[in-house]
């Protein structure tokens, strides 16, 4: 079947953000002990850090990373993840001990490393605004006070310039150390936010919330004018308790309104008239929430077969398929639509657990979800220009709740340079054996056609250790000529480049 695009360059929808290509990081199982932080395997550099990881990491461009958490924050006091003199702690949000051999330096180092902005997320939970101030004055005064000072002695004279603080992390939730009702919650992002803008008020400030109009507006009434983001999270395929992953079709029954709460967090803004002034910062998001049971519950896990080992499940590779690279086009497509209120996303993880990167010992394996940042980041233009298209046909799906869904079978966006002449056109593919044939647009010619082809043999196509299924195919189709058909593949995510 043929799909005939038209594409107005001139009418452009927007910039977008590098930022929307974010990531994060916690202190959750493998993502920072033997995971990216590693000192002593024969992989990792002079600080530790594993060296493939991070060339990894460079390649899709990391914009901003966000740590330390996620939950794991909101019982962390920073303090003890710094200086020579470091005292392991218990982890009450994993129930693990934490070492506190990676803190704010080792995390600046990385963020360095990978060339991206470091983005802190403070405890709201258990801590204090006086607590989340000391932090900015760590990371961002000169020599002023005790705690730039001794940033100072621990060997970095430099102030880091931390540009991005997050107050809090989901402390909307029952299963949050320090959970707050939203009256509690105001007051407390009020002060933590005065405080930090007195250490430094070049900073930019996001505070949880979620699309739930009694919260935010509580939010909002009490410090609004001292916010520049709100920070919300949201996982489709829930299975924090039982980790039965949702089959490719019920995949694509998720990106039926895939970016609802962007949209209902957009009209709250718009009705308290901060439209324009805050901005929506996902910061943490993926298709597949982690897997962790028997821990933000109140019968707790007894044995740790109970509610640490099956942890392990996280790093199943064969649950990373052709659906999670879909769906996380759809994601990213939606995010650069509404790319005037959203101006970061952050996967959450970068690495194992539920990461597009997964290592062992013996190095690393990049999932599906990894070659959809590759594409996006290398090969798609920072400005949204209008595509429409005409009887772009529709699926019936079946969701994992049983409930019946309908899709549209493409989903795609298009998008220019701001600094040199082109046009990239994202098109994912959801359905799961139908091929089809986007016609480009006219009025174009003497360019290079180029198409970046992510497939599998099957929507279960996966990769692991030994095995590569789902990789980037390139294929050059030459000069332009109108009317140029472009095929694109069942189950598969492709980007059209002309330039």
């Amino acid at each position: 079947m043929k799909i005939s695009v038209q594409i107005n360059e001139k009418r452009v929808l927007g910039k977008r953000s590098p930022m929307i290509y974010g990531h994060f990081i916690e202190h959750f199982h493998r993502q920072i002990y033997g995971g990216i932080y590693d000192p002593g395997h024969p992989l990792a550099d002079e600080d530790g850090f594993r060296t493939d990881i991070l060339e990894a990491m460079r390649k899709i461009k990391v914009p901003v990373l966000r740590w330390p958490g996620g939950c794991f924050v909101s019982a962390y006091h920073w303090k003890d993840g710094v200086g020579k003199h470091r005292t392991p702690s218990f982890d009450k949000a994993w129930r693990v001990e934490e070492p506190n051999t990676f803190g704010t330096d080792e995390y600046i180092k990385l963020c360095r490393k990978i060339g991206c902005e470091p983005y802190i997320c403070t405890n709201a939970g258990t801590g204090t605004a006086e607590e989340m101030s000391d932090w900015a004055e760590y990371c961002n005064l000169e020599s002023e006070g005790k705690y730039a000072k001794w940033r100072v002695e621990n060997g970095n004279p430099q102030p880091y310039g931390v540009k991005y603080w997050s107050v809090g992390n989901e402390n909307y939730g029952s299963w949050e150390m320090g959970a707050k009702s939203a009256d509690e919650w105001g007051r407390l992002v009020r002060e933590a936010a005065k405080m930090i803008r007195r250490v430094d008020p070049g900073v930019e400030l996001s505070a949880a919330a979620l699309p739930d109009v009694d919260w935010n507006i509580n939010l909002l009434k009490n410090c609004g004018q001292n916010l520049d983001w709100l920070s919300i999270h949201e996982y489709w395929d829930m299975m924090a308790q039982e980790n039965n992953p949702a089959n490719y079709e019920q995949c694509m029954a998720y990106t039926d309104r895939i970016d609802h709460s962007a949209e209902e967090v957009r009209g709250i803004l718009k009705a308290m008239r901060l439209e324009g002034k805050i901005k929506i910062a996902f910061d943490e998001w993926n298709l597949r929430s982690w897997h962790h049971p028997n821990v933000h519950t109140v019968k707790q896990g007894v044995q740790k077969a109970d509610y640490l080992t099956p942890r392990d499940k996280n790093d199943d590779n064969s649950t990373y398929t052709m659906a999670d690279a879909v769906f996380t086009a759809c994601f990213l497509n939606a995010m650069n639509r509404n790319c005037d209120i959203v101006g970061m996303a952050n996967f959450a993880p970068i690495l194992n657990t539920r990461g597009c990167i997964y290592s062992d010992k013996e190095g690393i394996v990049l999932r599906s979800t990894y070659h959809v940042f590759d594409l996006y980041v290398n090969h798609m233009g920072d400005t949204i220009v209008d595509l429409w298209a005409e009887a772009v046909p529709k699926m019936k799906v079946t969701g994992k709740d049983g409930k019946e869904r309908t899709v549209k079978v493409l989903d795609m966006l298009a998008t220019t340079w701001s600094d040199r002449p082109g046009l990239a056109i994202a098109v994912a593919n959801k359905h799961r054996e139908k091929s089809f044939s986007v016609v480009l647009p006219v009025g174009r010619g003497g360019e290079k056609v180029t198409v970046y082809r992510l497939n599998g043999k099957s929507e279960d196509s996966y990769n692991d250790v030994g095995r590569t299924e789902v990789v980037i195919q390139e294929e050059e189709l030459g000069v332009y000529q109108e009317g140029m058909e472009v095929p694109v593949g069942p189950h598969s995510v492709n980007v059209i480049v002309i330039k």
